[in-house]
């Protein structure tokens, strides 16, 4: 099958499996024991956890892992919003749904929250940003990068608003980790969730920074792993199997950018490819202009291609994805596909699925 979903989930390297067998074999003691095979489970994990924060430009003492991007969106935003001791919180339309559960959580607890719109070019404007900022503003939860269309946010410039009314940012980086690089906001920023299922690594595995600074409460008070910000047994085996995807994991733009571009010049009249200021270009959101989405994906599925109408964890929302309905297109909700691209994409997949697209009555 041609597999064109990879915003969705990667498949696991070859490197990262090997590493995952090898630490299950070998180094399979609890962390938390103080034989010396717990010991050397602590050392590997302390190990780790310095690699990936090295990759994250923070500091290793704030960083957790976790069960993966969704987790970590949910822990950093709650925490946050707990210690900030503020009641409002700012976030845009177009935000994963991890976030939007989070939020459901503090809403219920008489937080407010403030969701904005994206421009046409996919961008938040800052300036009704800033307007939207109150007294009891606490929190501004942004993505990186667009799961749906790819836009990338201005983090730094996002930040740096928040940084001077001393408000939490937290970010959502599950699509861009190890795909672009933080060093210019990561001092910025105060909370930054990321997942190893992006970018070649095992499911239900992630990190989550925290700026130790603030010293967040545990939600659930007695846990003891992860400084009691999450409980269990801790997965050495993913987590190494983790940093080894990382350590593998290339982007490579200048194909990306190839076969974006082919896409756009290919596909007959009854697509749009989204384009926005700025843009991952493995991520090709794409508006149908006759069909709808489920109908398209359906018709490629029937020919050996996958592709999806969206964020996996949106799937069964009847109103279609939250980015179309962000950007002021509410009309075209329904009618959307998306096509992403991985390390293993061939010019031949990219041109075969643009023929069975073109082919679609």
């Amino acid at each position: 099958m041609i597999y064109l979903d990879y915003a969705a989930t990667t498949p696991m390297s070859s490197q990262a499996i090997a590493v995952y067998t090898q630490t299950a074999k070998k180094v399979y003691g609890n962390t938390s024991s103080l034989h010396d095979v717990g010991g050397e489970a602590q050392h590997m994990l302390a190990t780790a956890r310095a690699m990936i924060a090295e990759k994250m430009c923070v500091t290793r003492d704030g960083v957790i892992f976790t069960g993966g991007g969704t987790e970590g969106n949910i822990i950093g935003i709650l925490s946050l919003a707990y210690a900030s001791n503020k009641k409002h919180i700012i976030t845009t339309l177009a935000e994963h749904t991890s976030v939007h559960a989070a939020l459901n959580i503090l809403q219920h607890q008489g937080f407010t929250v403030t969701k904005l719109p994206l421009q046409k070019n996919g961008l938040l404007n800052e300036q009704l940003l800033e307007e939207s900022i109150t007294p009891q503003t606490g929190l501004c939860i942004i993505h990186h990068v667009n799961p749906e269309v790819g836009m990338i946010q201005p983090i730094k410039r996002i930040a740096t608003i928040m940084k001077r009314r001393a408000i939490f940012v937290h970010i959502d980086g599950v699509q861009s980790f190890a795909k672009l690089d933080y060093s210019s906001f990561a001092t910025l920023v105060d909370s930054i969730a990321v997942s190893a299922h992006k970018v070649g690594g095992p499911k239900g595995c992630g990190a989550l920074f925290i700026n130790p600074t603030i010293c967040p409460k545990p939600l659930v008070p007695g846990v003891t792993h992860e400084k009691g910000l999450r409980g269990g047994t801790i997965d050495v085996p993913s987590i190494l199997a983790f940093v080894s995807a990382v350590q593998h994991f290339q982007y490579d733009s200048a194909t990306f950018n190839m076969l974006r571009e082919k896409i756009l010049t290919r596909l007959n009249k009854n697509y749009l490819l989204m384009q926005c200021q700025q843009q991952l270009p493995s991520i090709c959101g794409i508006i149908t202009n006759r069909y709808e989405g489920q109908h398209v994906m359906m018709q490629l599925n029937a020919k050996g291609i996958a592709i999806s109408t969206g964020s996996a964890c949106d799937i069964h929302n009847e109103d279609g994805t939250k980015t179309i309905h962000a950007l002021g297109m509410s009309q075209y909700e329904r009618q959307f596909i998306r096509i992403s691209f991985g390390e293993n994409t061939t010019l031949q997949e990219v041109e075969t699925t643009i023929n069975a697209l073109n082919d679609i009555r």
